[in-house]
């Protein structure tokens, strides 16, 4: 099956890929990973107005829904381009829902906001926090977007149940403690709350951190897809530039076949996520396994394909001033982020029904 986008949806991924290639040349991105501040950029992606495409309008946002996010999300996968913040942020929106000022800060101003959860687990599965009746308490390592949030999301288990809290990053109590990855275009923090007052949304929290996951899971779908096309162009580029035996090595029919397969993984992974947002979106009874068959499908195959352009390049691919080591380490980031295709697909044997041999 190959998804259609609308002529809009078409004209929004164009108009962003060029504004991305604008502000964000990879040797630029080099430049803000070196002195350890793409600040700029995150400004720069919401005071031109795209950080609130896919959010709604009446709480600041742009419009639009989780196809548009994936849309954002494919094309700054696909540049490279700092995105934890942005990530981390529009995940928040469906909860600062009860929270319109809030959620309006984020969207307008890019006062960013972070769930307080592990960045290598699904965000339906959040431990670490305690709320006492009166002040939270716990630390959460590897918090995606929590050193660059001005709120914070914070799932804890209160004496009623689990709950969701919401808390200014600058608060007393708030510890915040910079957490390098070895892919340097998402930032993330260890927090710590150490007896912490906080207000508490008037939310069913499970409801809240299930729907949160499955945009989790389609959103970095679509972001490793967009760093797989950027590395099947890369690898077809050096193919045909690199030689060996007098000719290029594209001409090889084992060259040939790896970038065949490249390709038919980027094209079937592009309709996986693209549907899987929408059925998100949606709600329909089969999203769960939508979103859970994008997250372990899409982002397995995107770590096969910078695996593959890696060995077509040779350890050219990974010096630092080769493009493809950004790629290489974002694809292999979001395999891992909020969940392995591992655990994904363990969701999906858990959901599927069992059927008979015979």
């Amino acid at each position: 099956m190959r998804w259609e986008l609308t002529d809009e949806q078409e004209l929004f991924r164009t108009s962003l890929r060029e504004w991305l290639s604008d502000t964000a040349s990879t040797e630029t991105i080099r430049t803000w990973l070196d002195g350890g501040d793409s600040s700029s950029f995150t400004a720069r992606l919401v005071s031109d107005g795209w950080f609130g495409v896919g959010s709604p309008e009446e709480l600041g946002g742009q419009g639009g829904g989780l196809l548009e996010l994936a849309l954002a999300a494919e094309e700054l996968g696909r540049a490279a381009a700092p995105s934890g913040a942005w990530l981390a942020s529009v995940l928040t929106i469906p909860a600062l829902a009860e929270a319109p000022e809030i959620a309006s800060a984020v969207l307008e101003e890019g006062q960013f906001a972070a769930f307080v959860a592990e960045a290598g687990r699904p965000l339906d599965r959040p431990r670490g926090l305690e709320f006492d009746g009166s002040k939270l308490r716990g630390t959460v390592s590897s918090v995606l977007g929590g050193g660059s949030a001005r709120w914070l999301l914070a799932p804890a288990q209160a004496p009623d149940g689990l709950a969701l809290f919401v808390v200014e990053a600058n608060a007393d109590g708030v510890v915040l403690s910079d957490r390098r990855l070895l892919d340097r275009t998402r930032d993330a923090a260890d927090v710590r709350f150490e007896g912490v007052a906080a207000r508490r949304l008037d939310v069913d929290a499970s409801a809240v951190l299930v729907d949160a996951a499955l945009r989790a899971a389609v959103l970095v779908a679509a972001d490793s897809l967009g760093a797989a096309g950027s590395v099947l162009d890369l690898a077809v580029a050096y193919s045909l530039q690199r030689k060996q035996f007098g000719v290029p090595i594209g001409s090889f029919q084992a060259v040939k076949h790896a970038a065949a397969t490249m390709l038919v993984s980027v094209e079937s992974s592009r309709s996986i996520a693209y549907f899987a947002a929408a059925s998100v979106d949606l709600g329909g009874d089969e999203s769960a396994l939508h979103a859970a068959t994008a997250k372990a499908q899409v982002t397995a195959a995107g770590r096969e394909a910078v695996d593959t352009a890696l060995t077509m390049h040779g350890a050219i691919g990974y010096t630092w001033e080769h493009d493809l080591q950004l790629f290489y380490k974002r694809a292999k980031l979001d395999a891992e982020l909020f969940g392995s295709p591992r655990t994904w697909n363990e969701r999906l044997a858990d959901a599927l029904p069992l059927l008979p041999t015979a």
